[in-house]
């Protein structure tokens, strides 16, 4: 696209959009109309247009929302309306993959095409679509499109419909299928999103997931029936002081496969002077096989707001975030009427639960399909307005995070452990598991298994165990791999089934427990093309950022295609050298972890003998 100022003017449409976030343009230096008989030669405003920059992606969102694309005159619109410059507006409506500035039908199916899909299905379902509606991203109407994993992995194949206009929809179609789909973006039937439930429902020793299918996640007094806001009752027994120590005393550590102490994150950020504190739940869980912080907050929303609440009680923090997958719109339902009823009701804004000087509200941010946004620190840069690259550190968030100051970040699966760390005690939560792997831990089973879905068990369990719990591999089959950690994990083989689920225990085989993806694959899945759509997901979702990873992911899917399609350059034995090459490079110099795990997946495999 070629970024002519003022050739070409945004319609009503896409104006109407904007202005349902910004409000009407009052002067000609946003884009309205210049009032002379009041302005003059001189047109106000600028500085506080600018303030708004953090509002660009939600903008961006709402044109898309509208029409289904974001045209040349709508970019030079929302460059006009935040006084940002069309080139930052172009960069970051580019650098995400649910939002197009090229024409687009306003009816788009998104059809999963990654690993677990594929294992249940999803080459066929595109296929018969294809057939359908013609080629990907080709009808004027209605149209489809291959997706990354859009975190339904339990009810995979799934898909995603988007309809555009003035009250734009998001259906989750799982298990997808074609029929259904193509009459629903025809208009001809009806859309229906799946109940979230688990697997477990109903046992009695679930701690994090025990409501999940159990309360009404769209009635407040449904979750304090069952125990909902006594940990906040109890945190401000305590004192924020006293919640951290607990914490602490808990060995919480993320849940995101960083691993880092809860606690001591949250204890720097308390004792930092500089204000505002912020608070950013992390629901961007765009790992591929990864949909536990989905179930939560589905099935539990009450439960991360009573967690985000109690954790910004403890830090200082003013205002909180959930930054959520563009590709959750139950999620963002779900939960967004959850934090008004908690609003409501006096959990969130002044004096919150009465506690009279403690002020913590809570905004949701959807995502717009970049892996890479998972990062904490490309979370910051996201919000804020900018494409969503990671920074280097330090300084770290605790010192300067979102908009520049001491932010609190953890994802959703750690905040949730804080409600039975705070009632029960940090010692008593501490005494399941051992060294850094305590508490209960929450696992995705996709893939060949017979019940895919979230499972928790404590840390110290067996992944034999917790196979055997989701009925082990589907229809009996022979087991042939299980991929620990998703895209950014590692391979193991049926041997694994000894290893005990803990942080210490996983690295010790090589492997990681990463944000708790166990994908099973029977003797009927063919892993190197598997490899391959991983080594395409790095490639695809690599922000550029870095040499290493934005040259190194391409160089990693040639090399594997070659290997593939036997067309190599040399010997497959020169092939794999290359390959470790390359990987080596990547992890070593990436400034982030996506290019530090782009080659994890690929080496555990080829150490497996995937291409022996």
């Amino acid at each position: 696209m070629d970024l002519r100022q003022g050739t070409i003017g945004a319609t009503v449409a896409e104006r109407d959009a904007v202005a349902s976030l910004l409000g009407p343009a009052v002067s000609r230096w946003e884009g309205g109309d210049r009032a002379y008989e009041f302005e003059g030669h001189i047109a106000h405003g600028g500085h506080e247009a600018r303030s708004q920059r953090h509002l660009l992606l939600p903008v961006l969102q709402a044109v898309q929302a509208r029409v289904g694309w974001i045209s040349e005159g709508a970019l030079e619109h929302i460059a006009e309306r935040l006084t940002v410059p069309h080139a930052d507006v172009y960069g970051v409506a580019t650098f995400y993959g649910l939002l197009t500035v090229e024409p687009r039908a306003p009816r788009v199916v998104h059809v999963c095409d990654d690993v677990a899909c594929r294992c249940a299905g999803s080459d066929e379902l595109i296929e018969l679509i294809e057939q359908r509606l013609g080629p990907e991203d080709s009808g004027a109407e209605v149209t489809w499109l291959r997706s990354p994993c859009l975190g339904q992995c339990d009810r995979a194949p799934a898909a995603v419909l988007t309809f555009a206009g003035e009250k734009p929809e998001e259906h989750v179609l799982a298990p997808a299928n074609a029929d259904e789909l193509v009459r629903a973006l025809h208009g001809e039937g009806a859309v229906w999103d799946p109940p979230t439930t688990v697997p477990q429902a109903g046992d009695p020793s679930l701690r994090l997931l025990s409501r999940v299918g159990i309360v009404q996640p769209d009635s407040l007094d449904d979750y304090r029936s069952h125990g909902g806001y006594a940990a906040l009752r109890r945190a401000f027994e305590l004192g924020p002081e006293g919640v951290i120590r607990e914490v602490k005393e808990s060995g919480l550590v993320g849940r995101g496969g960083a691993a880092f102490p809860t606690g001591v994150k949250w204890e720097a950020v308390a004792h930092q002077a500089a204000r505002p504190h912020y608070l950013v739940a992390n629901a961007d869980e765009s790992e591929p096989g990864t949909f536990k912080d989905r179930v939560v907050m589905e099935g539990d929303p009450f439960s991360l707001i009573e967690s985000m609440t109690i954790a910004a009680y403890a830090t200082g923090c003013e205002k909180g975030y959930v930054y959520l997958r563009g590709e959750y719109p139950q999620s963002h339902h779900i939960l967004g009427h959850a934090i008004e009823l908690a609003r409501a009701h006096g959990f969130l804004g002044e004096d919150v639960f009465g506690q009279e000087g403690f002020a913590f509200d809570i905004e949701i941010r959807s995502g717009a399909g970049a892996y890479i946004c998972g990062e904490e620190t490309a979370i910051f840069n996201s919000i804020e307005g900018y494409r969503g690259e990671p920074r280097s550190k330090p300084p770290f968030p605790v010192t300067s995070g979102l908009f520049g100051k001491p932010t609190v970040v953890n994802n959703v699966e750690t905040l949730i452990n804080v409600l039975q760390i705070v009632l029960e005690g940090g010692p008593a939560f501490a005494s399941v598991g051992s060294g850094v792997s305590r508490g209960p831990r929450l696992f995705c089973l996709s893939g060949c298994v017979e019940r895919p879905g979230v499972y928790e068990v404590p840390f110290g369990a067996t992944l034999g165990s917790l196979v055997e719990l989701a009925g082990g591999v589907a229809g009996g089959r022979p087991l042939q791999a299980i991929l620990l950690g998703g895209a950014a994990g590692a391979f193991v083989g049926p041997d694994a089934l000894d290893l005990e689920l803990t942080i210490e225990a996983a690295r010790e085989r090589g492997t990681t427990l990463g944000s708790g993806v166990v994908m099973l694959l029977d003797d009927r899945v063919d892993i190197p093309r598997m490899l391959l759509r991983i080594a395409a997901f790095f490639r695809d979702e690599s922000c550029g950022q870095c040499v290493p990873c934005r040259v190194g992911t391409v160089r990693q899917e040639e090399a594997l295609a070659r290997l593939i399609s036997g067309r190599t350059r040399g010997s497959v034995a020169d092939e794999l050298a290359l390959l470790d090459e390359i990987g080596g490079c990547m992890t070593d110099a990436s400034i982030c972890g996506l290019g530090q795990t782009a080659y994890s997946a690929l080496r555990s495999a080829v150490k497996l003998g995937a291409f022996s």
